[in-house]
């Protein structure tokens, strides 16, 4: 963000779930240990979470003409509940796209890590999230999931290594933004 900003874009930086009331309460829904919840309400609430973000953050950021940078996004729900989790992926679509309304992202990069090793990094930062506690091949399969949207888009969707150092990966994401950026506005 710190290299747009002083290439003179204004950056508005959100999350999903997130960036918005309704997607802090989601968040905190969806993410609780101690919550039961079958594939199809996570999906729901995961998809209203982010209708609220688009309609009150990210479109009328785009709209005054920002950079939007969103840790997470549609595809993540594609991952999760269509691979990881078996819902109709036709359907994920079909809805997402309603709650978009087509809105879908230049570029997204895919931090691609061993799910084994990524289970490890969460361990360590504490107590793990209801997904975090999910099994290795729930895991394994939203991994599969992710690669198979990269390979299907290519030009949109970048993977990097995240065992690489930060400082190099820092740098390959900033030349493949710079590649893609528009112009700041005068």
């Amino acid at each position: 963000m710190r290299r747009l900003r002083a290439a003179g874009h204004t950056v508005t930086e959100t999350r999903e779930p997130g960036g918005t009331l309704l997607g802090t309460e989601v968040r905190r829904v969806v993410l609780d240990p101690a919550l039961e919840m079958g594939p199809l309400p996570e999906f729901l609430l995961y998809s209203a979470s982010r209708a609220q973000l688009v309609a009150e953050v990210i479109r009328p950021a785009l709209e005054r003409g920002e950079v939007v940078v969103c840790d997470r996004y549609a595809d993540s729900t594609l991952a999760y509940q269509g691979y990881g989790r078996g819902l109709d992926l036709g359907f994920l679509e079909r809805v997402t796209q309603e709650a978009t309304g087509g809105l879908r992202p230049d570029l997204t990069v895919l931090l691609d890590l061993d799910p084994a090793l990524g289970l490890a990094r969460a361990a360590r930062r504490g107590q793990p999230d209801r997904l975090e506690r999910a099994d290795l091949a729930f895991h394994t399969r939203v991994r599969e999931g992710f690669l198979a949207l990269a390979a299907a888009e290519p030009g949109r969707v970048l993977v990097m290594d995240a065992t690489r150092p930060e400082n190099d990966l820092s740098a390959d994401i900033w030349t493949a933004v710079a590649a893609r950026r528009r112009p700041a506005p005068a």
